[in-house]
């Protein structure tokens, strides 16, 4: 049995996958894994064995993706602003997850962090730490933790760096894992193949 952690989860995934199709003829996050499980599936079913719910953003027009997604078990968000970049969809998780008490942030293109990690991170956030994320040999990855107290912060955030500056400008706690899977994402096919 997974720790059941108090967070909402918010998995990002209304980014446009350029590198893996140039032509946007297929979205990475339906490509199937080598066990023929979708890519965002893998990823929504992570989170959710750790925290009760996840609130998955997608763009519009994203509707298969969608449907993965609530399949999987996430309640959707399609994010109007989504074009502008990660933090914009950032923002909208946050906004439909309002009365979270902290949120535990993953990206859809992440589909082989461990289960001990997201575990780790979310009892640190559940503990009381407002920031928290995993270092693998000394590189910040996902998920990251985010307690209450940036709820403003997270809900007006914009544009394509998503919450950098604000993980840079607070204390973090740092998580060390020995899970290179914090730093695998899919954003080619020979990632894919990797996996």
């Amino acid at each position: 049995m997974a720790y059941a952690s108090l967070a909402t989860g918010v998995l990002l995934a209304a980014g446009f996958g350029s590198r893996f199709d140039p032509n946007g003829l297929h979205n990475k996050l339906l490509a199937h894994m080598p066990d023929g499980t979708p890519v965002a599936h893998e990823a929504a079913h992570r989170l959710l064995r750790v925290v009760p719910r996840v609130v998955a953003v997608v763009r519009p027009g994203s509707d298969a993706l969608a449907r993965v997604l609530n399949d999987a078990g996430c309640d959707v968000v399609f994010a109007a602003s989504a074009e502008r970049g990660m933090g914009a969809s950032l923002a909208a998780g946050i906004a439909a997850s309002d009365e979270a008490e902290g949120w535990l942030v993953a990206l859809a293109d992440m589909p082989r962090i461990a289960l001990a990690t997201i575990e780790a991170v979310a009892r640190a956030l559940d503990n009381g730490a407002p920031l928290v994320a995993p270092f693998y040999e000394g590189q910040r990855g996902h998920p990251v933790g985010f307690g209450i107290e940036h709820r403003d912060a997270l809900l007006a955030l914009d544009g394509d760096s998503g919450a950098k500056a604000l993980l840079m400008s607070h204390a973090l706690t740092r998580i060390d894992v020995d899970d290179p899977g914090i730093l695998r994402d899919v954003d080619t096919p020979d990632d894919l193949r990797r996996l």
